[in-house]
């Protein structure tokens, strides 16, 4: 295992505290990758070159972003990159919620949307323009509202008119992530299931439709419309999940990784894994590392 590890940061609320509001503006993101048990939503606007990392998800943002973080073990930071704005304006919600709870209200019907979008946030889920305009006046007047009830009430709001709209997009790998990906279909979980005990093993179409009661072509469909993505395009992902979890937890060489995940080449292995995460295993190695800090 490596010696240094994500920062695990301990947040400011007190036992009985819902919610932290951050609204600040500043000239540089210098806070190190961690993660932390409560959620997290992050909004960021005039940091056009900023490199947000959530998971093994790298991407430069524009001038706004939001996302919402729900996993305690999932990494996440907001780097300068080349971020050359001497006004960055952050809002940062951390709010505690045990949305696990079958008693809980999330388990509600007015709250299923709400629900529904935590579940997806286990993986870090970033919002498209539209949903971001949508609650832009909230989230900028959030941290004036001094009473804890209407606070409350309005991130309440801001979360619900969030999981209305359409586009927002899961940022980490289920992998690494190590969370359960949720399906509305048995066919498709079981098959999920399979792939994430075996990802290590030849997979076969015709082994995977079988285990369903399907022919190969029907299944390659079925699949597809199911996830978004043909088969062994998950299959590949999934690898690439574990992959990047074995570069950032052990001290395995990219050799190493590449077979105890299922490449059957190095070159394969590398060219996938550029392709998939916009740069080589040793290059996201020395990423993660570069914002870890020792604890």
């Amino acid at each position: 295992m490596n010696e240094s590890v994500v920062l695990h940061e301990i947040t400011p609320l007190a036992e009985h505290d819902f919610m932290y509001v951050a609204d600040r503006h500043k000239k540089e993101f210098t806070y190190p990758i961690h993660c932390h048990e409560i959620f997290e939503l992050n909004f960021v606007e005039n940091a056009v070159g900023c490199r947000r990392t959530v998971g093994d998800s790298s991407e430069v943002i524009g001038q706004y972003d939001l996302v919402l973080i729900t996993s305690s073990d999932l990494e996440h930071v907001w780097e300068q990159h080349e971020c050359h704005s001497d006004d960055i304006h952050e809002v940062t919600v951390q709010f505690s919620v045990d949305f696990t709870n079958e008693n809980s209200i999330y388990h509600t019907n007015p709250f299923s949307s709400i629900y529904k979008m935590f579940m997806r946030a286990r993986k870090g889920l970033a919002f498209p323009m539209t949903a971001i305009m949508r609650v832009y006046p909230m989230l900028i007047h959030l941290s004036a509202i001094k009473e804890g009830f209407y606070a409350v009430r309005e991130l309440m709001t801001i979360l619900y008119e969030l999981s209305k709209q359409d586009g927002a997009r899961e940022l980490s790998s289920t992998a690494f992530a190590k969370v359960d990906d949720q399906s509305d279909s048995r066919r498709v979980l079981k098959v999920k299931h399979y792939i994430e005990e075996h990802y290590r093993d030849e997979l076969r179409l015709t082994r995977l439709s079988s285990m369903v009661g399907m022919t190969d072509s029907a299944f390659s469909r079925f699949f597809k419309q199911r996830t978004g993505k043909n088969l062994n395009e998950y299959i590949v992902d999934v690898r690439l999940g574990h992959a990047a979890r074995l570069l950032v937890d052990t001290t395995h060489t990219v050799s190493e990784i590449c077979y105890e995940t299922g490449f059957n080449t190095v070159c394969n292995f590398n060219r996938l894994f550029k392709k998939r995460k916009g740069c080589n295993p040793t290059e996201f190695r020395d990423k993660y590392h570069k914002t870890k800090v020792i604890v």
